[in-house]
């Protein structure tokens, strides 16, 4: 699992991978990413089972609220913390607690409550091996959101767009770039090194200046999964999506179209479309076969 999370996210760390190199370092043999703690303690498939039964403090207190008109969530933000790295052989377990539930709150989406849980995450030994807060908020859909489920007319509701990605100062330009129907990949400015997912330091000279130049959009298929949970407002599942190796040397995670499950092999050469992926006009890359 710690090979499949580097190559993943191109993480080329030694020490997560290469014995010899990890035992020659500072942490005496093979260590896990840090921020890969929370993946071991997901419960997997397990997480798709709607009438499985709630397990733990949070899923508790979701269905008690579910129960009583607060059906939606949106996540917050979420902080983690580090104590030790972890070890092939470790064994984790997750303690949940609820820290706090805020007062009735009036939101823009509709009234519900902030919820905000910290995990501490333990080793065999008991030992904390690092922790995790999240807050959410669980509410009450408000009228804007009740008049689009249901109108008076009985015309059926407008039919949902994409989740939009959060436009923060790191990829606000990036998503600008796509909507003019470009590919951009950024580039550090010291270096020439390219780096996909844009971000605010180059990994290799650790300079802060950086440009963008526009991928061709050719590559060929790395790797792909087919997305059938959970359902999502704005997707028709099932779902292909791929992580594609670019020419240009990066990888890109998009859908792939135009292709049939059975048809889709690993290596196959694909060119990238910016096109529009809902009824929004929301724009965002596709991969379609090269034929």
């Amino acid at each position: 699992m710690i090979a499949h999370w580097c190559e993943a996210l191109g993480d080329r760390n030694p020490v997560y991978t290469d014995p010899e190199a990890a035992a020659r370092s500072v942490h005496g043999g093979l260590v896990a990413p840090p921020t890969m703690m929370q993946a071991w303690v997901l419960k997997g498939f397990a997480m798709a089972d709607a009438d499985a039964e709630p397990e733990g403090l949070q899923e508790e207190l979701h269905a008690l609220l579910s129960s009583h008109g607060y059906t939606g969530v949106i996540a917050t933000n979420c902080d983690q913390g580090y104590t030790r790295y972890l070890r092939p052989g470790d064994r984790v377990e997750a303690v949940m607690t609820i820290e706090s539930v805020s007062e009735e709150k009036a939101t823009a989406v509709g009234t519900g409550y902030f919820i905000e849980t910290r995990t501490s995450f333990r080793d065999q030994h008991g030992e904390e091996v690092g922790w995790m807060t999240f807050r959410v908020l669980k509410f009450k859909p408000g009228p804007q959101q009740q008049a689009a489920a249901s109108s008076d007319d009985g015309a059926p509701p407008p039919r949902p767009g994409r989740i939009r990605p959060p436009l923060s100062q790191d990829v606000a330009w990036w998503w600008e770039r796509v909507a003019q129907g470009h590919i951009p990949i950024q580039r550090c400015s010291a270096c020439g090194t390219l780096r996909h997912p844009p971000r605010p330091m180059c990994g290799k000279c650790q300079s802060m200046e950086w440009d963008a130049v526009d991928a061709s959009g050719r590559g060929q298929l790395h790797s792909w999964v087919v997305l059938h949970h959970p359902p999502l407002p704005g997707y028709e599942l099932p779902m292909r999506v791929g992580l594609v190796d670019l020419e240009e040397g990066t990888r890109l995670v998009a859908n792939l179209e135009g292709v049939s499950r059975e048809d889709v092999r690993i290596g196959m050469p694909l060119q990238a479309h910016v096109e529009e992926v809902d009824d929004t006009g929301f724009k965002a890359p596709v991969f379609r076969p090269v034929e």
